[in-house]
């Protein structure tokens, strides 16, 4: 698959003949509630209409990630949860690169060092003990965002997000995502979980790719943000 596919410009027909009816409706394919809110919030238009698992009747066995790459878990969700309900679905993978440790996180990020049976405290202590022997304190958030149309397209989107690994924890962390306290984003004062929910979706890897996401859709809004363009 190509490494440009989201950003491939692609005209997309809007009647119902082609199949796209707004009010859209997206399924997204998590069990994380946390990840869903932030979705909705990033997504927040008249024309989607956000659902979780848990709003449709189906039983869900949610797939192993099994995939080498953060593209290859979020297809493999995206796929999934399209065959499930048969319903527009969006899927992402995401994780932090550290440039420090060369490789060692990536989509093993939420495995690494402690375990995986670690609480985010224990994760997030062994990570800043880590982080102290290293004088590069460069990374990286990294998003890949798949979306399974109506038709049963696949389409990819990828969202990234430049910064540095503070010394400490500069702020509590959020839910299932410990380093966002002490993940600052290049240009801001502030670390990720420190940030007011606007800036964070505008800032944030995830909310870098939903907004190709949303533009593939409804290129008007990429227009309102750049209407020199």
């Amino acid at each position: 698959m190509s490494k440009d596919l989201h950003l491939k410009k692609v005209n997309v027909c809007k009647s119902p003949e082609c199949g796209y009816n707004f009010d859209m409706k997206i399924l997204v394919g998590t069990s994380n509630r946390g990840k869903i809110t932030e979705i909705s919030e990033c997504l927040r238009a008249p024309d989607f209409h956000i659902l979780a698992p848990e709003d449709i009747d189906v039983s869900f066995i949610p797939p192993e990630e099994c995939g080498n790459t953060f593209e290859e878990n979020a297809m493999e969700k995206a796929r999934y949860y399209f065959e499930q309900t048969k319903l527009p679905t969006i899927a992402d993978d995401s994780g932090i690169i550290v440039e420090a440790l060369e490789g060692e996180l990536g989509i093993h990020t939420r495995r690494w060092g402690a375990g995986p049976a670690a609480s985010d405290e224990e994760w997030i202590e062994y990570f800043l003990e880590r982080m102290r022997r290293e004088e590069n304190k460069k990374a990286r958030f990294v998003c890949h965002l798949a979306h399974v149309d109506s038709g049963g397209t696949l389409h990819m989107f990828q969202g990234v997000c430049d910064g540095e690994i503070t010394e400490t924890l500069e702020a509590d962390y959020l839910p299932r995502l410990p380093i966002s306290g002490c993940f600052r984003p290049n240009g801001y004062d502030l670390v990720y979980s420190a940030m007011s929910i606007e800036q964070k979706n505008s800032t944030s890897h995830r909310g870098r790719a939903l907004e190709q996401f949303r533009d593939f859709y409804l290129p008007e809004t990429r227009e309102e943000r750049n209407p020199a363009q």
